[in-house]
């Protein structure tokens, strides 16, 4: 029997089959694709932007420069971080409409400070989904493809995931496996949202007359549709999500289509790959039932407008992966484990209305257009596209964790000791970090109570941000934070709450 069976062996599976690795789990991962390469995964139909809060769960276990690497990045901002200050979003847009980066008011953002994680990254999947194999197998994760589970039994003690005539228990089952989830629908969970609007194509094709069409975003009275690349054409036809999705779209479909929304006579030769998508709006009630949990679009499905999916399933695994570690372990304090939907449960809603949103803002009538007027008056100003950043980038993200302190509850920002050492490089080994600024280190003997679940480090800081201590979680996120004369007794609840009682 092993610790946790996860169902699906993308990005986000396999993120978290990494984060349970590095904590001492044995992971066992079914993917019913025969095997790991896909057209679909590499360029370019395969390229993805991952946010700056994506990026930082890459740094914060060791892996970003390895993906830097993988996705043609020959810039390590890790060489130099002091020089590497905040910037702001590059290429992003809300209902095709592109923001100014040099509006975004980069001093407002919450607490950051220079980090070699501070930008979106734009890569593929296939390079991202190969990085992560290579370092679930590193740390001991059995990965086996060609797996279609096909039923999910669960009792107080285990869960069973049967393909065929196999069965595979473990103590968990976690459903990884995109929106199309059998996990899903196998364990039981209600799936609840709005209906499409509108179906989209993402294809790569050869075409005469392409010099009709505009690059980069584009809205027009019929649609919309865009070309990031030449050859690589992806638009939205708003049928109500007509087109019979069980189908592939055929060149003549694609080719009418496209005159439609572009307003152009642009002719398709020929149609190497495409596929198809729709704005269905859904997401379970619960990422748990018993045994059984969800992550990714196994969890929550939208369009793919602002390009979310994947970071808000990273920040799934990063949130989970620790947490049921601790259960597995049986050190987890009572109710951590049930953090995980009331933390992330939030998140995947706001996303999901972040995406009917854009979608209301795109169609092609009165209505839609009144709003885009709208929303480019308010992205014309500073404040505005600041607030689009925030949410597009991950850094307006707070968990309500009780506190009233402004940094309980956010990512940590790069705090970096005098001596150099920063917080992402203190948090590879997925343990938790007490950080104390204190002179006289006054929390040294209260952490070192939790000394295999949390790194204990101190000293004068480069940029305490007015601070005297502060308890890191090991998804990054601030559990506690102590001013100038830390409250040993504070730290010690804070500890006791997410990391269980004291070992000594």
């Amino acid at each position: 029997m092993h610790d946790v069976v996860i169902v699906g062996a993308g990005p986000v599976g396999l993120f978290l089959a990494c984060e349970l690795g590095l904590a001492g789990c044995s992971v066992l991962v079914l993917e019913r694709a025969p095997e790991p390469h896909s057209p679909f995964k590499a360029k370019p139909l395969g390229m993805r932007g991952l946010s700056v809060a994506s990026v930082e769960a890459f740094y914060r276990r060791g892996m970003l420069h390895q993906l830097l690497t993988a996705s043609g990045v020959h810039e390590d901002p890790g060489a130099d971080p002091d020089a590497h200050e905040p910037s702001a979003l590059r290429g992003g847009h809300f209902a095709g409409m592109v923001l100014d980066p040099a509006l975004v008011d980069v001093a407002a953002l919450p607490y950051r400070l220079p980090s070699p994680a501070m930008e979106v990254l734009l890569t593929h999947l296939e390079s991202v989904e190969t990085l992560l194999s290579e370092q679930a197998s590193r740390l001991g994760v059995d990965i086996r493809h060609g797996v279609t589970v096909s039923a999910i039994a669960q009792n107080k003690e285990c869960a069973v995931a049967r393909a065929g005539e196999d069965e595979y228990a473990a103590r968990w089952v976690v459903g990884c496996d995109g929106g199309r989830s059998a996990v899903r629908g196998l364990a039981g969970f209600e799936f609840v949202g709005t209906e499409p609007q509108l179906t989209g194509y993402s294809m790569h094709v050869t075409m005469a007359g392409a010099e009709e069409l505009r690059s980069g975003i584009n809205l027009t009275p019929t649609g919309m549709y865009l070309q990031p690349s030449e050859g690589h054409i992806g638009m939205m036809d708003f049928d109500g999500g007509a087109f019979d999705r069980s189908q592939q779209p055929t060149r003549d479909h694609l080719q009418e289509v496209l005159r439609r929304v572009s307003g152009t006579d642009v002719t398709l030769s020929e149609v190497h790959l495409a596929s198809s998508f729709t704005d269905r709006a859904m997401q379970t009630t619960t990422y748990r039932r018993g045994r059984a949990l969800l992550a990714g679009d196994a969890a929550h499905i939208h369009s793919p407008l602002g390009g979310q999916g994947l970071n808000t399933g990273i920040g799934d695994a990063m949130n989970l992966g620790w947490k049921l570690a601790a259960t597995v372990h049986g050190y987890a304090p009572d109710g951590l484990l049930d953090t995980y939907t009331r933390e992330r449960h939030p998140i995947g809603a706001a996303v999901l209305d972040w995406t009917r949103a854009q979608v209301a803002a795109m169609r092609p009538d009165p209505h839609g257009q009144a709003i885009q007027a709208v929303v480019r008056d308010l992205i014309g100003t500073r404040d505005g596209t600041t607030y689009m950043f925030e949410r597009l980038s991950g850094a307006s993200i707070r968990y309500d964790l009780g506190s009233e302190h402004p940094l309980v509850g956010r990512s940590a920002p790069d705090l970096r000791l005098e001596n150099g050492t920063r917080l992402g490089d203190l948090m590879r080994d997925g343990r938790g970090v007490a950080l104390d600024f204190s002179t006289d280190q006054c929390l040294r003997d209260s952490a070192m109570g939790w000394e295999s679940r949390m790194r204990y480090a101190a000293g004068p800081a480069r940029n305490d941000l007015g601070l005297g201590a502060v308890l890191v979680r090991p998804d990054g996120v601030v559990a506690w934070a102590g001013d100038r004369t830390p409250d040993r007794e504070a730290f010690e609840r804070a500890a006791g709450h997410w990391f269980g009682g004291p070992e000594i």
